[in-house]
């Protein structure tokens, strides 16, 4: 449980950071014999702050919870 609290906080921290992630693909827009045209293309992935928010409430309750241990 602690190692999963880590990694939402770190996840959390992250989205909290960085609001989109941008990345290019590359295509063949044109293949005619001898001929050959590539576009490249960007793909936006959006991080949701309020995902952020979540993930590090929730990493920092396990991490609290999760190292406590009950004497009987």
């Amino acid at each position: 449980m602690r190692l999963l609290g880590i990694i939402l906080v770190v996840v959390g921290v992250i989205c909290l950071a960085v609001p989109s992630v941008t990345f290019w693909t590359q295509e063949r827009a044109v293949d005619a014999g001898f001929i050959q045209i590539d576009v490249q293309r960007p793909h936006t992935i959006i991080l949701n702050p309020v995902v952020g928010v979540i993930s590090l409430i929730a990493g920092s309750a396990l991490l609290l919870t999760g190292g406590r241990k009950e004497n009987l």
